[in-house]
């Protein structure tokens, strides 16, 4: 699981060019924001510098409470991580939820008060499957884990910081490495495996440059379809991936300091919070609340980096 908000995405405050705004430069890097930039720098834009505001999401919600369900099953012995306790959690669960984020009491709003309430005893039979879905993947009174919910963050020699939370850490008696994370969508078709794979790899990157162990196994649990992804990375695998998150962050950093985040049409925009001010649908961003690098001399320019 790794959201940006949860993975505490850092980011250094200045004064901005307006009478007092304040803005933030990004200055570490996460898999979902990485994720974003290679989508959309547009939409890394609106989410990391200007801070959009984004409706809740029903499906990314109930991930949230799937999550949040998990993780505090394994607060019980394990005799009785059983399904039925499981979906007892469920209840409790949300109104944390609630209570820690207030916006999410509009989740429903746009029915009436009846198709409304309706809507939510259905979203929570849903949640309630999937959580009960997991059982028939793992087996929870043979797990105890080492970790829940895990902040990582490390800096490469770069100076990069990388950043995000680990679903489940499990450390075999052998001392061997097991990232696990839920998703509560399908799994992927095999041609798209490899951008699954991304997050997971990130997180074993870090997790190398914290403890100088390369994880045994990335996992991936899909609740949705009741598939288990396993991957075993090697250390040309991690190489890559910083190399990339590397290029990555340099083309990150020109786009900051230029101020040119330019969209990236797909299929993707459907979903997207932000077409009012995105310009492939006729909008304008909000003013660049940064300070604008001036242009360098000529004969002295810098290759600005491609796609990533």
């Amino acid at each position: 699981m790794d959201n940006s908000t949860e993975a505490g995405e850092a980011a250094a405050t200045v004064a901005g060019p307006a009478g007092g705004v304040r803005a933030t430069p990004p200055v570490s890097l996460s898999p979902s924001r990485a994720s974003d930039f290679m989508q959309c720098p547009l939409l890394y834009r609106f989410r990391v510098i200007d801070k959009l505001p984004e409706k809740p999401s029903p499906a990314a919600t109930r991930g949230t409470l799937v999550h949040a369900v998990l993780e505090r099953l394994f607060d019980a012995p394990a005799a009785e991580r059983t399904a039925p306790r499981a979906k007892s959690l469920v209840p409790g669960q949300w109104d944390r939820l609630k209570e820690s984020k207030p916006e999410l009491a509009e989740l429903f709003k746009d029915s009436d008060e009846r198709t409304a309430g309706d809507q939510l005893a259905q979203w929570l039979t849903e949640a309630e499957a999937l959580v009960e879905r997991w059982f028939t993947l793992e087996d929870p009174t043979r797990l105890e884990p080492a970790e829940r919910e895990l902040f990582v963050e490390a800096s490469l020699d770069s100076g990069l910081k990388l950043r995000g939370i680990i679903d489940r850490v499990d450390v075999a008696p052998s001392g061997e490495v097991r990232i696990v994370d839920y998703k509560t969508g399908k799994a992927p078709r095999a041609e798209y495996a490899d951008g699954a794979l991304f997050q997971m790899k990130f997180y074993a990157l870090v997790v190398w440059r914290l403890k100088g162990v390369i994880p045994r196994r990335l996992q991936l649990v899909y609740l949705g379809s009741g598939d288990v992804l396993t991957y075993d990375p090697v250390m040309a695998d991690l190489e890559r991936v910083e190399r990339k998150l590397h290029t990555l962050w340099e083309a990150i950093r020109e786009a900051t300091e230029t101020g040119e985040w330019r969209p990236r049409p797909s299929k993707l925009c459907g979903w997207c919070d932000h077409q009012a001010v995105c310009p492939e649908f006729g909008g304008t961003p909000p003013p660049y609340p940064l300070q604008i690098r001036p242009p360098r001399p000529a004969g002295d320019a810098q290759g600005t980096m491609g796609p990533v």
